[in-house]
């Protein structure tokens, strides 16, 4: 033991043990990464040809078969599920790898592997009742805790061939030391340190034998391993499983429970792997595996809930395809993987509902122009309508010229027409290519097929409903905001025009040399008024409702015919005039939207008077009103004009096209309504020959005892 060729340690640097299989060590990288679907694991078994074999030998046996017709990959992963794939990947690929050692052949493995695959499935068990996440890894971390018996027998089989089949147990770790000075644990953590995976296996591998107290602290799935060897190779000794089971935070009850479950598993592991574990004595086995006598009713049972199982699983994979192409797109690949389709295309129905058309973004340029009229029968338009399967074979039957042109496209002798309904309306149609030899299974499966619209069309409904709601969502959107550009446009008009006669105004002063201070507020404001409507354009949050405010309603009215007056607004054939109440005038509201009802209702009558020779104007404060148990004030604006049409009284406050030039007319009146209503106030008109009169009713200051007392006004006039 003292010269160099004797040492263990480099027989195991020199010694050509076999590399772990390419497909485990990628697959490890998978779940690791958390990113195996389906399709990846689909691609990543096909490579190997003895794994393929392997699945497909499994997924027919008595406990997955489904039919008479051997089931292809595809088929068979989706019967298995990944959980059996995967534990079916990483146990064939360890036996195969390890079974390949030198001096393995000669040695009775049975035993080792009977309590390695009683350490995966207790460890997988642990992982899964303490919600370890990697389960998979638990599982192969159990498998190979053991693995350095095997490196050892293989670099020295003289040295320690008669120590392989001794108990696992502190024991035997001193002889190894004594003998070899390299225990199982150590040179099994070196062999798997060889394959570089990010993960904790090798230290679950080194320290299987270490104390509990020692392992407190430890990843979780070291201690899960330490239980899982302890459970598989002493189940004898009870003080140490209960410190194992302490270690993981399980209860004593649950070692019962997982041992029993382990046995079963270990048996049935073994016959989908091909192991004989005749004559293992490791652990208590139960009897020998046999395949079950096949009740037809319990088998059609079976096929019912697998069948609902493979529903479930589809509806979750239709939920979290993002869009309607990548919904299509999973629908006609999962219908090629359960129901064998060569080719699969969906054709839904047109906005009108009168055709069949290809659905758009996932088929050919051939079939998304392709199209089937409803009304002009056929057995797929018959299909549709009925809202039931059908199935159609070239030669069996007369099909129509679409039949025969889908028959063509999809390299197809038969076809199988699947109505996709939900909620009693047919979308479209799933239409899958098969062989004629296949259209008697499908037929069998009917329900299952029928299941599978149910959910692809409710998938399918969601995904309509929510690219038409968008649709609308945008529309109505950009309808909101041409209809605030008009009205900003209508509003922006008022003050521009009392900007352009102000300035006329300031331009006759300023000549004369006269003061204009007033003139040069005004335009202040009334460019700050502009800003302010352009600004309700933008996309801003409103600052948050500080509530009502107090307002002198005679002060806006002052305002109001001040700016009209001194802007030469007013033709010398109008005149206005105000009459204001001495203690009823202030209201609950905002005094610029005020403004903006006052200057709107003015100017039409200013517009209406000036058309038609002349007249007055009388901007009134009829006091306080109680209408419908609330105080209002009333303010009315009167003109002697000749009145309004009774076409133009019965859409008064509508956007109706009117008499008045320019983009914006008619909107007016349906401005000042919807700023009365944002006063909480109510608007309405009184007109005949002998004029027009808009009375409002604001809502009265109820915050203040009284507004303080304005000189009397009586009638006067501008």
């Amino acid at each position: 033991m003292h010269q160099t060729d004797q040492d263990i340690r480099h027989r195991l640097l020199v010694a050509r043990l076999p590399a772990m299989p390419q497909i485990l060590v990628k697959l490890l990288g998978h779940l690791q990464a958390d990113d195996l679907g389906m399709e990846e694991l689909a691609e990543l078994i096909a490579k190997d040809a003895g794994m393929t074999g392997k699945l497909l030998a499994v997924a027919n046996s008595s406990a997955y078969h489904r039919g008479s017709r051997t089931a292809n990959l595809e088929q068979s992963l989706v019967s298995l599920g990944t959980d059996m794939i995967k534990t079916l990947v990483i146990s064939d690929s360890v036996f195969q790898t390890f079974n390949n050692f030198p001096h393995s052949g000669s040695t009775d493995l049975r035993a080792f592997w009977k309590n390695s695959l009683a350490a995966a499935v207790i460890a997988r068990d642990v992982a899964r009742r303490i919600d370890y996440p990697h389960l998979e890894e638990a599982y192969l971390a159990g498998l190979l805790h053991n693995v350095g018996r095997l490196a050892l027998l293989a670099t020295a089989p003289k040295e320690y061939g008669f120590n392989f089949g001794a108990r696992d147990d502190e024991d035997l770790c001193a002889v190894e030391q004594r003998t070899l000075q390299i225990t199982h644990a150590e040179a099994g953590a070196w062999l798997v340190e060889r394959w570089q995976l990010d993960s904790f296996l090798a230290d679950a591998v080194l320290y299987h034998h270490e104390s509990s107290e020692r392992l407190e602290a430890a990843h979780p799935l070291i201690r899960i391993v330490r239980l899982a060897h302890l459970m598989a190779g002493h189940p004898d000794d009870t003080d140490a499983l209960l410190d194992g089971a302490a270690l993981c935070g399980l209860a004593p009850g649950d070692i019962d429970e997982m041992l029993a479950a382990a046995a079963r598993q270990v048996d049935r592991a073994a016959v989908h792997l091909g192991i004989d574990l005749t004559g293992a004595d490791d652990i208590p086995a139960p009897p020998a595996y046999a395949p079950p006598v096949v009740d037809p009713v319990q088998q059609r049972l079976s096929e019912e809930v697998r069948n609902l199982v493979l529903v479930s699983e589809v509806s979750q994979t239709f939920a979290r395809q993002q869009g309607e192409s990548a919904l299509l797109e999973s629908m006609t690949r999962s219908a090629r993987i359960l129901f064998d389709f060569d080719n699969t295309v969906v054709l839904l129905e047109n906005p009108t509902g009168q055709m069949l058309v290809g659905a758009p973004g996932v088929a050919t340029a051939r079939i998304a122009e392709f199209a089937i009229p409803l009304a002009k029968g056929g057995p797929i338009a018959a299909a549709t309508l009925a809202r039931k399967p059908a199935y159609l074979q070239r030669g069996s039957e007369p099909l129509g010229l679409p039949e025969e042109q889908l028959l063509r496209m999809l390299g197809t002798d038969s076809l199988v027409c699947l109505p996709l309904v939900a909620g009693g309306r047919c979308l479209g149609v799933l239409v899958g290519g098969v062989a004629a030899w296949q259209l008697a299974a499908c037929q069998k499966r009917e329900r299952f097929l029928q299941s599978f619209g149910a959910q692809a069309a409710a998938a399918l409904e969601t995904a309509l409903l929510e690219r038409s709601q968008a649709r609308r969502q945008i529309a109505s959107v950009a309808e909101e905001y041409r209809e605030a550009s008009r009205r900003v446009l209508h509003e922006v008009n008022n003050p521009l025009s009392i900007i352009k006669n102000y300035l006329s105004v300031l331009d006759s002063k300023l000549a004369r040399q006269e003061p204009v201070a007033s003139e040069m507020s005004v335009l202040n404001e009334e460019i700050d008024r502009v800003g302010q409507l352009i600004g309700t354009l933008a996309d801003i949050k409103p600052a948050a409702d500080a509530g009502p405010r107090p307002t002198d309603a005679a002060k806006v009215v002052e305002d109001v015919v001040r700016l009209f007056r001194a802007g030469q607004f007013v033709p010398a054939n109008v005149q206005i005039v105000t009459a204001m109440h001495d203690e009823a005038r202030l209201v609950a509201g905002d005094a610029d939207v005020l403004k903006q009802i006052l200057v709107n209702l003015v100017k039409n009558a200013v517009e209406a008077l000036a058309g038609s020779g002349g007249g007055r104007i009388e901007i009134a404060n009829r006091g306080h009103v109680h209408r419908e148990r609330k105080l209002y004030l009333e303010l009315t604006v009167s003109d002697t004009g000749p009145g309004l049409a009774p076409e133009v009284m019965a859409n008064l406050f509508s956007a109706v096209k009117s008499t008045k030039d320019g983009a914006h007319r008619g909107l007016g009146l349906s401005i000042v309504h919807g700023l009365v209503k944002k006063l909480n106030g109510q608007i309405a008109c009184r007109s005949g020959r002998s004029g027009t009169a808009f009375e409002i009713l604001l809502p009265a200051w109820s915050g203040a005892s009284a507004a303080p007392a304005l000189p009397a006004r009586a009638l006067g006039s501008v």
